[in-house]
């Protein structure tokens, strides 16, 4: 019996696939089932050619001329007047290297990390990586090229190390002359005042910026029970808790922290969605397609 493509979406199924790219491109493939249009295409004034009309398509765009000689419907396309580059910044800190399931918020993040690159690729897109802890660690500049490479070097990547958001997305910003899109992955342990005045930088610099936060569904919840010890991933230090009498409180923390998070981020200009680590990549992707496309950042 054939396997649904949303299927290949779900992480704790792709967390058993080692080629990165193998896995970006299933996920690309199982995401882009059904799908009619294209990124590439967009309302420049080049031509690129005609395909058949399908259900949903604008109107505006039938070439009457074209349905005059032949009595059918077509739609004009047209080639994007650039190509983005989009530069992927991926936070791979101590406190990424957790998850309360099969699935770590790091290994989350470098599948959706890979295969947004992919797709941003399959798009004729430049695609760059900038992986950082306390300072970035790997720089590969965005290239129509380097998508192997990118892949190459996610799949090396080692989690740990201490957290400096701020001062790696304010170098990530200087990392290139061109602006583009710079697509932030982390677990936002920072904060969103800070958060949110490395987004500006970044705006200021022309840069369009989209924010993934990555959460494990424990992060919500405060796992535990009247005694329970736990271990700070980046310092090591331990920390005794009795969970079931901070719970109320700790789940109010977390809620303003991320209504924090999303009203800075959306004063910056920037685009910021949040992923828990349970849920299909296609949401993501979505979510990734839908800021480019709304905010008119198909290039």
């Amino acid at each position: 019996m054939p396997v649904a493509p949303a299927a290949f979406l779900d992480p704790a199924l792709l967390a058993t696939i080692s080629d990165l790219a193998l896995l970006a491109r299933t996920v690309v493939d199982g995401f882009m089932h059904g799908q009619h249009r294209s990124m590439r295409k967009g309302s420049s004034l080049d031509f690129a050619e005609h395909r058949s009309y399908q259900p949903g398509d604008d109107l505006r765009r039938i070439d009457w001329r074209v349905y005059g000689r032949t009595d059918r419907f077509y739609i004009k396309e047209y080639d994007a007047d650039t190509n983005a580059s989009v530069l992927f910044a991926l936070d791979a800190s101590g406190s990424m290297d957790w998850g309360s399931g099969r699935v770590t918020k790091f290994a989350y993040a470098r599948m959706l990390t890979a295969s947004l690159a992919w797709l941003s690729q399959s798009q004729g897109d430049r695609v760059g990586l900038a992986t950082f802890t306390s300072t970035l660690t790997d720089v590969i500049p965005p290239s129509v090229r380097h998508l192997q490479r990118m892949l190459h070097t996610l799949a090396a990547t080692r989690v740990g190390g201490p957290s400096r958001v701020i001062e790696a997305i304010e170098k990530v910003g200087l990392l290139s002359s061109r602006t583009g899109i710079v697509v932030l992955v982390t677990d936002c342990y920072e904060e969103p005042a800070a958060l949110g005045r490395s987004v500006d930088a970044l705006r200021m610099h022309g840069h369009d910026v989209i924010v993934f936060h990555v959460v494990d569904p424990a992060e919500r919840e405060l796992p535990g029970g009247d005694d329970t010890t736990f271990e700070d991933a980046e310092s090591g230090v331990l920390l005794p808790l009795k969970p079931d009498a901070l719970r109320t409180k700790y789940k109010t923390l977390v809620d303003t922290h991320f209504a924090s998070l999303q009203q800075r981020f959306a004063a910056a200009g920037a685009d910021y969605v949040r992923l828990d680590t349970s849920e299909p990549l296609d949401r993501a992707l979505h979510a990734y397609l839908d800021a480019r496309l709304t905010r008119g950042r198909v290039r």
